[in-house]
């Protein structure tokens, strides 16, 4: 575990963010001799519409395009 103070973590952001996410080290962050924050990596977070491809929604007409007065 690496504890590092504010001003620490403030120049050293990237290398202590490499650790954390080449080396599997757990940083905390103190201020003031309190440790107040972890950094961690960030768990991949799934589409549901992606995963499903029969819930993606289909188009007939391109949304983008204006709409003829006629069709109103």
């Amino acid at each position: 575990m690496i504890v590092v103070n504010m001003h620490e973590a403030k120049s050293t952001l990237s290398k202590l963010v490499k650790a954390v996410l080449e080396d599997g080290e757990v940083v905390r962050i103190a201020r003031n001799g309190q440790a107040v924050v972890e950094l961690t990596p960030v768990k991949e977070v799934r589409d549901p519409l992606r995963l499903n491809p029969a819930l993606a929604p289909i188009f007939l007409e391109d949304p983008s395009l204006p709409t003829e007065p006629e069709g109103w």
